[in-house]
């Protein structure tokens, strides 16, 4: 008998599925080995080693695989193809310590690849393993030694986290951008002719009395047509999704949280549909170009197809050349991934659908500008208007996306043109936007915050500890977050620094690629560290939390005001007086309209495991809950 160990039941399922009865196939359930939760857990002093301790839920588990491996002629550990699943592979060796133990990784859970990996066998990459040790050190050291100073300058039950505090700063340095934001008022003005509309160019109106004395020269112009320009403008497809990217499109087109969407793609993956999605690389295998591009001469002709191959770059310098961009492993599939719930096809499709598009040709567009002169008595204004048609679809047959197709007249310079009407139309700058789940992973990916593994925890995480909280897809921090990140971007600079963090991650692929030792990693870190962490404990003041007033008296002590106060399981309300007064309530997030259902509760904001929902006050009375925000019937 011949052993292949894996992380995941699903993932041994599906390679039980292709191969033969003289292999048997077993899993780990995830990590077998971490450090402990109620200590540090890393040996400072003796070169920052690391007390990995087994796993108290996986004892029968690490129990089942030694009996297996001793029957087994070799074992194969095939753990995920990253740091974390070489990891996993780690501790496996280390636990079953058998001379006939390999190595195997694939990037696709299909009879080719895993067989292809078979033929290859080699070791654990001790490179790979000593940049995710490196990684959780530093995360613990982090954690573990400045948790301690927030108890103590905070308050009580709060914990940082090495690239989740600078996430949560992103946030509070957008959320303090808007509330500094003045906006400004400005005018833009339209003429209408026969068949379109222009608006004025080249001059900046701040005030109705400038617009009016535009207006009043418009009335009076002579228009006619200055100048004329047209042009092919080609629209290319997007690259192959990557982890960045793919939950960005989540978050945009589902409005999925990243979790989630990294939750159907793990799946997806393990039910050998698509190749490893934990990945910031556009590679992609030259088999697979071939199918793609011998699918799209079949099904949409040789016009979709280019003269060559379609190539991306690899935009991340941490990328591993070995590893492919997310795509399906069998094109023929798309029709055929019979069984999959809702979110794994509406996944599957997007996935399919951005794969076969990449080797697609470009859209192609008429673009037409036409630039008009009003000629009056003090002076000229200059108006123009354009317009777009699609010539070609190319790509765009996969995404089609509904825009308002503009057809401009076919004009010629010098033609006199007939105004129907001018109007002018205020507007005012907009704020900064929030960030939303796609625009904060497209930042800490732009700013090198992270890796394809850890996007969705930090999101998930500063959620769950309550530093910022999401509304209608947009984040806000907390006062609770607000107070954190004074503390830490004041006492921590350093820690905080985004260019710091990006650089940490840097020294981390530095690792995995073997130039550089990871004790000597946490050797530079931790002297200035623990440098700061003395003198924070020392000099650093205390941060107030803020809490929101509620404008309502205490209706115990009648002497207080009632606060919203943020806890360790989110928003509730208590009395200004605490700890004099313990009266607490509630809250309910109301978003201002009447249950749909009852027509008597208030329809709140709630939350689940899945993300927020809309509920109803009267619950348990009243059961109206929906994902979707109800609309407010007009009376």
């Amino acid at each position: 008998m011949q052993l292949i160990i894996v992380e995941s039941p699903t993932k041994a399922k599906t390679l039980s599925r292709f191969l033969g009865s003289e292999f048997e196939v077993d899993s780990t359930r995830g990590h077998i080995k971490d450090l402990p939760k109620s200590i540090l857990g890393v040996d400072i002093e003796n070169d920052f080693k690391p007390d990995y301790v087994p796993v108290e839920k996986k004892k029968e588990v690490i129990a089942s695989l030694k009996k297996k491996a001793k029957l087994a002629k070799i074992v194969y550990i095939a753990t995920d193809p990253d740091r974390e699943g070489e990891a996993i592979a780690g501790h496996v060796a280390e636990i079953l310590s058998k001379s006939k133990l390999v190595r195997i990784t694939f990037h696709e859970i299909t009879k080719e690849a895993v067989k292809e990996a078979i033929s290859r066998p080699g070791k654990v990459n001790e490179n790979l393993v000593n940049a995710q040790i490196s990684r959780r050190v530093l995360d613990r050291l982090v954690g573990y030694k400045i948790s301690p100073l927030l108890w103590k300058k905070v308050r009580r039950g709060l914990s940082a986290g090495r690239v989740q505090s600078v996430a949560v700063r992103l946030i509070v340095e957008r959320e303090n951008e808007i509330k500094a934001f003045k906006t400004e008022e400005y005018w833009e003005v339209f003429a209408k002719f026969k068949d379109f509309t222009a608006g004025l160019i080249n001059e900046k109106i701040t005030n109705k009395v400038k617009a009016d004395e535009i207006l009043a020269n418009l009335e009076k112009a002579d228009y006619k047509v200055f100048d004329v320009k047209k042009r092919e403008v080609k629209s290319n497809a997007y690259a192959p999704f990557t982890t960045s990217t793919m939950t960005q499109a989540g978050a945009r087109i589902f409005g999925w949280s990243a979790k989630r969407t990294m939750n159907v793609a793990q799946r997806l993956y393990e039910e050998g549909l698509i190749t490893y999605h934990r990945t910031d690389s556009m590679n992609l295998s030259i088999d697979a170009v071939n199918k793609a591009r011998n699918f799209i001469s079949k099904e949409y002709g040789q016009k979709y197809l280019p003269e060559k191959a379609l190539v991306y770059k690899t935009k991340s310098k941490s990328a591993q050349e070995a590893h492919e961009a997310i795509r399906p492993t069998n094109i023929e599939q798309i029709n055929e991934a019979v069984g999959l719930i809702p979110d794994e096809k509406k996944l599957y499709e997007l996935i399919w659908k951005r794969f076969i598009a990449c080797q697609m040709n470009p859209a192609i567009y008429s673009e037409t500008t036409i630039d008009v002169e009003a000629k009056h008595k003090e002076g000229v204004h200059m108006l123009r208007a354009s317009g777009q048609i699609m010539i070609f679809d190319g790509w765009r047959k996969l995404f089609m996306v509904d825009k308002e197709i503009i057809i401009l007249p076919n004009l010629t310079i010098g033609e006199s043109l007939v105004k129907e009407k001018v109007w002018s139309e205020q507007k005012f700058t907009l704020a900064p936007a929030r960030f939303n789940e796609a625009s904060l992973i497209k930042i800490l990916e732009k700013l090198g915050i992270g890796r394809p593994s850890t996007y969705a925890p930090i999101i998930s995480t500063i959620q769950i500890r309550s530093y910022v909280e999401k509304k209608e897809g947009k984040f806000f921090p907390t006062t609770i977050g607000f107070a954190v990140t004074e503390f830490l971007v004041k006492n921590f600079p350093i820690e905080m620094d985004f260019g710091f963090t990006a650089e940490m991650e840097e020294n981390l692929d530095k690792i995995a690629d073997g130039k550089i030792k990871w004790v000597e990693l946490m050797k530079k870190f931790w002297k200035p560290f623990e440098k700061t962490l003395k003198s924070v404990e020392k000099n650093a003041e205390r941060v107030k939390i803020e809490t929101e007033k509620l404008g309502k008296a205490c209706p115990d002590c009648k002497d207080g005001e009632l606060v919203i106060r943020v806890g360790r399981f989110g928003k509730f309300i208590s009395c200004s007086k605490f700890p004099d007064c313990k009266h607490t309530e509630k809250f309910l997030d109301k978003i201002g309209m009447k249950c749909p259902d009852c027509k008597e509760g208030d329809v709140i904001i709630k939350k689940s495991k899945k993300g927020n929902f809309f509920g109803c006050s009267k619950y348990p009375d009243c059961k109206f809950a929906s994902w979707k925000k109800p609309i407010e019937e007009k009376s």
